[in-house]
């Protein structure tokens, strides 16, 4: 099968492959899996008499006058009149000359463009077409006209025609199609052939063919997906990994002023199981904010150190790296382990003692950021891996810490709850635990949706909020802004708030701040030496003073769900009432659903539900971070239904010898001689 260059093909010369590249097409292939996004019908031709103003219409007619230049002040006006058997009308484009050389008389074209009525001094209304698109009407064929049209994600040096013209080109030849579904795959699912379903998602010739070809393709993409998954977990299932035997976690939950809750036991007893019976443990452990899933982290860590192991937690910031060293510090140093901090503000001298007593054995549990993947940090014995808010690691981090260690458990988690479906393709090479409960005591945050006309009236609540000794968050959404406009914005609303509330401090938190400020900023307010924190996002992620009871999110339309139950989730962690509060002054539907809808629950799973309906799977957990590719065609979420067909025939298919399918996995997913994929 051929995947020669894009600029192989007729029409394309270096500008034009350059421009090609920057939609990430280049191949022929990448060309032909450069699917629409949606589709005009134009197979519905008008006559000239039944024209609607206004709207789009498609008309087959002859060229009737030869087309004229004119000038219209400085602008260049091209005239041209074509006629069916109804009638004549006038077609105008701006400003492109060479258009008076292209139409021949008693050449037929089709033409679909918006019409316009036109009223003359004499009051009497006419018709004209504006800049449509036109092809010659060739044997009673035409690629753009009379027929359902594609329409693609482009460039604006790209057009519509020019696209589809090279795709039309592209699929001139069978060459570039291979059909790598086994037969008897075909027929049990009922898909057309791959083949006829590239040609069809082009250039449909029905509604029907459309949906036959759409099917066929979100197959594949879920297909190859499953069996990529099943050859990650089954090569993880055969790997002989650290045996636990013996191994304890009661002392360490003996130690804890609370008990665990059945979703963190039956969690702990998988992880349990999974580390005693011989082969390397991938578990996700995914639960709601404060739903205690670094409690069972912990556990787990302990049970490691008590059968003669290290266990180490990499966090994708400092900030939550230096929080979980507190935290595992303070609930190990009674129990007698060390816990030692591996993080990059470290100062040289710090670092070097702190590596040595990670690769002495003396420090067992090791908590840091990516300064735990660096090459010169080694271990003793490590056992156990746990990466923390895994959607902000890529999947090479993760393996490049547990190749730290001879074959250690490794053990995810995170606090975006995940719809079931979405877990399985995003983390399927991992068993899942879910800790669907919180613990007693945790109350649920009130959470309200108003406009900026309340801000004054907000403020009067923080600063009763503060007098009662409380603390307050403040969060200034401005996505998509540059770094330096929004740490402006933070440190104008920071001095702004701290002149509205005399007698109370307000400190700033954003990104570009140094590691150990933004912990002296944390710090003090842990200890309430800080009444109000203004930061952009970076509190999103496992922030914990249960002392702050109010989350103010200045234009919370400007974020997507998870992010917002995030913030949400900073809060509500004490004895105290908390309320949350989304400010916005949106009109978009999309958005103001999304707010609502957060004002009503605190339950993460249906909002998670609700955020992949509204966005989709690539937007929902940004698909890129995970080595996996964005979806072309599939929706996971209309999909559902193809997607378990797609899992059954994994199943099926997993284990069985097929070179032509190994290539097109290989292909999609950058497997090579060093990563193989064998099915």
């Amino acid at each position: 099968m051929k995947n020669n260059g894009v600029i192989d093909l007729k029409s394309v010369g270096a500008a034009r492959e350059a421009v090609l590249n920057k939609l990430d097409i280049y191949t022929v292939r990448d060309l032909l899996e450069h699917f629409p996004r949606g589709y005009d019908d134009r197979s519905r031709i008008t006559r000239i008499s039944d024209l609607t103003p206004n709207v789009l219409n498609t008309v087959r007619a002859v060229i009737n006058t030869e087309a004229e230049n004119v000038f219209s002040g400085a602008r260049c006006v091209v005239r041209l009149r074509i006629k069916d058997e109804t009638g004549t009308l006038l077609i105008v484009w701006f400003n492109q000359p060479y258009l008076t050389h292209v139409f021949k008389k008693r050449d037929e074209y089709i033409f679909t463009g918006v019409v316009k009525e036109i009223r003359s001094f004499s009051t009497l209304i006419t018709l004209e077409m504006r800049s449509p698109e036109y092809e010659k009407w060739n044997e009673g064929k035409a690629l753009s006209g009379g027929r359902i049209v594609p329409v693609y994600s482009s460039t604006g040096k790209l057009g519509q025609k020019t696209l589809r013209s090279l795709i039309h080109s592209a699929l001139q030849s069978a060459d570039y199609i291979e059909e790598f579904l086994p037969q008897d795959i075909l027929l049990m699912h009922r898909l057309c052939g791959r083949d006829h379903a590239v040609r069809s998602i082009h250039f449909p010739e029905s509604d029907e063919d459309f949906l036959t070809a759409r099917r066929r393709l979100v197959f594949d993409e879920l297909l190859c997906g499953q069996l990529a998954i099943l050859h990650i977990k089954g090569k993880v299932k055969r790997q002989k990994g650290v045996i636990l035997k013996n191994s304890r976690a009661d002392p360490f939950l003996q130690s804890l002023p609370f008990s665990f809750t059945a979703s963190q036991r039956k969690s702990l007893t998988d992880i349990l199981n999974d580390m005693s019976d011989g082969y390397v443990m991938n578990r996700l452990v995914q639960g709601d904010v404060g739903s205690g899933k670094t409690a069972v982290a912990m556990a787990a860590a302990y049970a490691v150190i008590d059968g003669g192991f290290q266990a180490a937690i990499m966090a994708p910031t400092e900030v939550l790296a230096r929080q979980h060293y507190n935290s595992f510090s303070g609930a190990f140093e009674p129990l007698g382990i060390l816990t030692e901090l591996a993080a990059g503000s470290l100062t040289a001298s710090e670092r070097k003692r702190a590596y040595k007593r990670i690769e002495s054995g003396e420090a067992q549990m090791v908590v840091g950021t990516h300064a735990l993947i660096q090459e010169k940090l080694s271990f003793s014995r490590l056992g156990l891996v746990i990466t923390d808010e895994q959607h902000r690691f890529g999947v090479n981090q993760r393996f490049l810490l547990s190749q730290k260690g001879d074959a250690p458990h490794v053990l995810v988690m995170t606090a975006t709850p995940i719809p079931r479906t979405l877990a399985l393709i995003l983390y399927g090479d991992l068993d899942i635990s879910t800790i669907d409960e919180l613990p007693p005591g945790r109350q649920p945050v009130d959470t309200f949706f108003v406009s900026s006309g309340y801000r004054a009236r907000i403020r009067g609540f923080i600063r009763k909020q503060l007098e009662a000794g409380r603390q307050a968050y403040v969060v200034c959404s401005m996505i998509d802004e540059s770094e330096e406009k929004v740490i402006r914005a933070v440190n104008e609303y920071a001095a702004e708030l701290s002149e509205a509330l005399p007698g109370f401090k307000t400190a700033c938190l954003h990104g570009k701040l140094k590691a150990e400020e933004k912990q002296r900023v944390l710090e003090d307010f842990s200890q309430n030496n800080i009444n109000v924190i203004v930061s952009t996002t970076v509190i999103e992620v496992g922030i914990n003073v249960p002392n702050a009871t109010v989350m103010l999110i200045e234009n919370a339309d400007r974020h997507g769900l998870a992010a917002l139950h995030q913030l949400r989730g900073r809060i509500g962690r004490g004895a105290f009432k908390s309320y949350c509060i989304l400010i916005s002054d949106t009109r978009s539907k999309m958005a103001l659903q999304k707010l609502k809808a957060l004002a009503k629950t605190n339950d993460g799973f249906a909002l998670s539900d609700l955020d992949l309906k509204l966005r989709g799977a690539g937007d929902f957990f940004g698909v890129r971070q995970h080595g996996l590719p964005e979806f072309k065609i599939a929706d996971l979420y209309k999909d559902m239904d193809i997607l378990k067909e797609a899992q059954e025939a994994a199943n099926t298919l997993y284990g069985r010898e097929s070179e032509s399918l190994k290539r097109e996995i290989s292909r999609i997913f950058k497997f090579n001689e060093e990563h193989p994929i064998p099915l």
